[in-house]
């Protein structure tokens, strides 16, 4: 499985909001991202549903390392 494939399976979520935001984000935003913002965004998608939307929904403090990616996300 090539690895766009990977990602995009890992964007495939329980909440229907995050599926919808994730799913936008990567067509609009991956191939801008370097190598290493990748890596980044794979590790956000092994964070649990809740906590990740309560980060989108700015309900709870994001932590350092996906501040960047949390940001994009909500401009999508």
């Amino acid at each position: 499985m090539a690895e766009i494939d990977r990602i995009r399976w890992q964007c495939r979520r329980g909440m229907l909001e995050l599926d919808l935001l994730l799913n936008r984000f990567l067509e609009q935003e991956l191939t801008g991202l370097d190598p290493g913002q990748v890596k980044v965004f794979k590790e956000l998608l092994n964070e649990p549903d809740p906590m990740l939307l309560a980060w989108v929904m700015e309900q709870e403090e994001v932590p350092g390392r996906y501040d960047f990616l949390i940001r994009r996300l909500r401009q999508v």
